[in-house]
């Protein structure tokens, strides 16, 4: 059984709201580095002892998100998925800023009247929780680290009912997201199979429409020096920067709020994965094929829905 859900708790099929997607955006543009301001101000200030006992804070709290975080205890996420059994959420596209990730997994409520019994948790990248104070705002949304240990600690819950959601294209993606992109970065990505083969985590595709709709993105083809830079910086910094723009506030032209499109994310059907401590190449080479067959297939039964014409398929890469 294939379950779409918006961010809200509204009919299926419902899209995510513009406001949810604006939230996201500004939350991790601009709250990240009010909170690094804040704390250098705090620092050079009079007030620079609360920095120093925040440090011995972060210093005694470093590895929280690495094991399971610590969300606020508003966000019940549940699930129509047997509550039994662990998933592993496999993401797609990323797009520039993952919007419909959080919007769907980490601020909707209807999360919790799909899927009851089911607790998710979107596993992003390891840098943001070195953020003074913004790690604390993340983690209250449901947000851990994206590191194997974190994935491993979700996963091993014995009682079953966790769910990992992890961006399988990762920060290379988001340098092919702009409007009317279909290319997804995933051949070459299969530690998320054995993870899931580890664990024993039923594998769910999840295919997000709009996603990299919101967004133009300057021009940087494969090859280009561009491009070249983007991803040499990508190597030294872990993540990628892609230079994004859309719409202002009172004009259309140019600016950083996303354009006035829907995300509408499908949820497919889980693939049973019976564990497997020590999973050979072959046996992960099948479950991965398995894996890409079933995601073409989401996205092939909702594209016309969703107004991808029928020519365009996804690009696997």
């Amino acid at each position: 059984m294939k379950v779409e859900f918006a961010p809200i708790n509204v009919p299926l099929k419902r899209r995510i709201q513009t406001v949810a997607v604006l939230q996201w955006i500004f939350s991790f543009l601009l709250l990240a580095e009010c909170c690094c301001g804040f704390f250098v101000i705090l620092i050079l200030g009079n007030f620079w002892f609360l920095a120093v006992l925040y440090l011995l804070w972060l210093y005694l709290d470093w590895e929280t998100p690495c094991t399971g975080g610590r969300r606020s205890q508003w966000l019940i996420k549940t699930s129509d998925l047997n509550p039994n059994h662990n998933y592993l959420f496999g993401f797609h596209p990323h797009g520039v800023l993952v919007a419909g990730a959080f919007g769907n997994f980490c601020t909707s409520s209807s999360f919790s009247s799909l899927f009851p019994g089911i607790t998710p948790y979107l596993h992003i990248m390891p840098i943001w929780f070195g953020c003074p104070f913004f790690r604390e705002y993340i983690m209250s949304a449901g947000m851990v680290s994206a590191s194997k240990e974190s994935v491993s600690y979700v996963l091993n819950n014995k009682e079953g009912g966790h769910a990992s959601i992890i961006v399988i294209g990762g920060a290379e993606e988001s340098l092919n997201a702009r409007p009317g992109s279909l290319t997804l970065s995933i051949l070459k990505r299969k530690g998320f199979i054995k993870m899931a083969l580890k664990h024993g985590a039923h594998l769910v595709p999840v295919f997000s429409f709009g996603e990299n709709e919101l967004f133009k993105q300057v021009a940087n083809p494969k090859g280009s020096w561009l491009r070249n830079v983007q991803e040499k910086l990508q190597k030294i910094m872990g993540f990628a920067l892609p230079l994004f723009h859309a719409r202002g506030i009172f004009q259309y032209s140019f600016g950083l709020i996303p354009y006035r499109q829907p995300i509408n994310t499908v949820v497919g059907s889980p693939i049973p994965v019976k564990q497997n401590l020590n999973p050979t190449t072959e046996e992960i080479e099948q479950l991965h094929a398995l894996y890409l067959q079933k995601l073409r297939k989401l996205f092939e039964e909702h594209k016309g829905t969703y107004g991808i014409p029928e020519h365009k398929s996804l690009i696997f890469e």
